[in-house]
């Protein structure tokens, strides 16, 4: 795998406008995998639908040219995610990039019950509301919250709602894991002090930078899990409790605060190890491509395949089949008849080509469909 700051030759415009689906290997930020299909595909014109973490992998979406357009309503799409949540530990981020915030006694940690487990999963599952990580991209007073935690500054965020509507436990395992010597006792306690002061916030705050504002983001489970930084002073091995999850989550939603809150509710403390993301909307991992996969097809014939224009409409948004009076009148800009839908709807010509977005709205008291965007302009 080449690196991020490897550099790919320039090339000239090779790909039509459209969609690719990248499976993000672990270490690339999001945009250094934007940087990489921009000189891939001969264009800057290229943006995603919702960053990764550079330690998570899975389904990134990349819009190029008109594409990039579309990418705003991918963005809100629920996820599926595969994780891996540790027990035990309390990190300063929620995830393993953080520095060790609390450890629980092994007695805590022993007597963690599938059906206490459960009965914690239930409880986070469905329509919920989530107090999201303190180091996030979300904006507090106009600065983004990691910003103030960089700066010293003590980050309440408020709780808002999300959806969790799947919570699935797919493996428990007793492991062990490293975390800064001291009085460990039998109940969920802070760390020494002398530990946290030797985390390096502004590392913790430049990993969150890249955070996707949906969640904190991992590499694949079972696939070298992240360990979180015990700090530089002494250390020792704890007894801890991995859990393999699946979740289902709407935009919005943190999972590396599902991992916080099912550990504050089983008395433990838990952080994020692992995170793959599988599913953005209607794009999963078994249509992704490598950048590897990616690159050899532009080395092999000079051209980059893209999802087209009305393949990637398809794939995000219902489908209304337009006449051709139709398409003339949104090429336009004009109004039309109604769709009967409360989302917004992919407008096709006859022949199949993406022409418009449209939503359903009311003028002069008469219901319509106006163009929210259009992709092909009258001549």
């Amino acid at each position: 795998m080449t690196s991020p700051t490897s550099q790919a030759p320039a090339r000239r415009p090779t790909a039509a406008d459209g969609f690719v689906v990248v499976d993000k290997p672990q270490g690339w930020t999001s945009h250094d995998v934007v940087g990489r299909m921009r000189r891939l595909a001969g264009t800057r014109k290229v943006g995603h639908a919702g960053t990764l973490d550079p330690m998570a992998t899975g389904v990134l979406v990349l819009g190029i040219g008109r594409a990039t357009k579309l990418l705003t309503y991918v963005v809100g799409a629920d996820k599926d995610y595969d994780a891996t949540i540790r027990l035990g530990v309390a990190t300063t981020t929620d995830d393993a990039e953080g520095t060790v915030a609390a450890v629980a006694g092994p007695d805590a940690v022993g007597h963690v019950e599938r059906a206490a487990l459960d009965a914690a999963v239930a409880d986070l599952t469905g329509d919920i509301l989530q107090v999201p990580t303190s180091v996030s991209a979300i904006k507090v007073d106009g600065k983004r919250a990691y910003a103030r935690v960089r700066a010293g500054e003590e980050v309440a965020l408020k709780a808002r709602p999300v959806t969790v509507s799947r919570f699935e436990v797919l493996d428990v395992r007793a492991t062990t894991a490293v975390v800064p010597d001291g009085d460990l006792g039998d109940t969920y306690v802070e760390a020494p002090d002398d530990a946290l002061d030797a985390a390096d916030a502004a590392d913790a705050a430049d990993a969150a930078d890249a955070a996707a504002p949906h969640d904190g983001d991992r590499a694949r489970p079972g696939v070298a899990p992240t360990a979180a930084d015990p700090g530089d002073g002494p250390t020792r091995e704890v007894p801890v409790v991995d859990v393999d999850v699946r979740v289902t989550v709407s935009s919005g939603t943190y999972v590396r605060a599902l991992a916080r809150d099912l550990g504050t509710a089983l008395g433990t403390g838990g952080h994020l190890t692992a995170l793959r993301r599988t599913r953005v909307g209607g794009y999963a991992l078994a249509g992704a491509r490598t950048l590897e996969e990616l690159e050899a097809q532009a080395d092999a014939d000079g051209t980059l395949a893209t999802l087209p224009l009305a393949d990637a409409a398809r794939g995000t948004f219902p489908v209304r089949e337009l006449d051709e009076a139709e398409v003339r009148a949104l090429g336009y800009g004009q109004w039309v008849e109604p769709t009967g839908r409360a989302d917004v709807v992919a407008a096709l010509s006859p022949s199949g080509t993406l022409v418009a977005l449209l939503e359903d709205t009311k003028r002069r008291g008469e219901a319509l469909a106006k163009p929210v965007l259009v992709l092909a302009p009258a001549p």
